[in-house]
């Protein structure tokens, strides 16, 4: 956890800009996980007239629309700070709009490549058709999550650099490319799930914790799990 702090400090950031199909989820069972394990937490909540703290554990990002996209991308570039708070060793999760701009580049409404903030090694465009819908991903085995499900809603179409892997493969959906959905790199994570993600998938919440403070008790099934295998078995009908 922060060097500062005895708390996992969770970083939600720009919520006046980022934060559409209910994102702002993604924090509350994050912390709700946390909690149970008796992990104490602070919420910091970041807009985008604010600076972004360096001393975070774990950084939220969702997603949104094209402009306030762009003045995301724009101000978190010249602030500097989630890229600082990256090379420190904290964990990053973007969901759609967040994803594409901590990558390398992006595209705006008119395809033209803008750049990122350069934490997580893709490429986003503009593809010509727009992804709508339940996805079913195989996560990585590696980072023991196993299957995920989300809802997609975007255009963008991600190539995945040699410096980050995917993600997960798709069972259903488009995700990236129609192949692969999302990418992470060291804790760096990125999705095209909303959901919200992370209350549809307590598993990755349980990375992210992982990721942060080390290995982590199991928790009792809940409603979570409950939700996670009810969406799992909608989807695949």
């Amino acid at each position: 956890m922060s060097d500062t702090s005895s708390r996992l400090r969770i970083v939600w950031i720009y919520p006046d800009l980022l934060s559409t199909y209910g994102d702002q989820g993604n924090v509350l069972i994050l912390r709700r996980r946390a909690e149970l394990r008796g992990i104490p937490t602070e919420t910091v909540h970041v807009h985008s007239s604010d600076a972004v703290p360096v001393e975070g554990d774990v950084y939220l990002l969702g997603g949104g629309e094209d402009r306030p996209q762009i003045l995301a991308a724009e101000r978190l570039r010249a602030d500097g700070g989630l890229k600082r708070a990256a090379e420190r060793g904290a964990a990053v999760f973007a969901v759609c709009a967040g994803y594409q701009i901590i990558g390398e580049t992006y595209g705006d409404d008119a395809a033209n490549p803008l750049p990122g903030v350069g934490i997580l090694d893709v490429r986003s465009n503009r593809g010509q058709t727009r992804a709508v819908g339940e996805i079913v991903a195989d996560v990585d085995p590696a980072l023991g999550v196993g299957r995920i499900t989300g809802f997609e809603n975007h255009q963008g179409r991600t190539a995945i650099g040699p410096s980050a892997r995917p993600l997960s493969t798709t069972v259903k959906g488009i995700g990236n490319d129609d192949a692969t959905e999302g990418a992470y790199q060291g804790q760096i994570l990125g999705t095209y799930l909303h959901g919200p993600a992370l209350p549809r998938n307590p598993a990755l919440a349980d990375l992210l914790l992982r990721w942060r403070v080390g290995q982590i008790p199991p928790l009792q099934p809940s409603w979570g799990e409950t939700l996670h295998e009810e969406r799992l078995a909608a989807a695949l009908r």
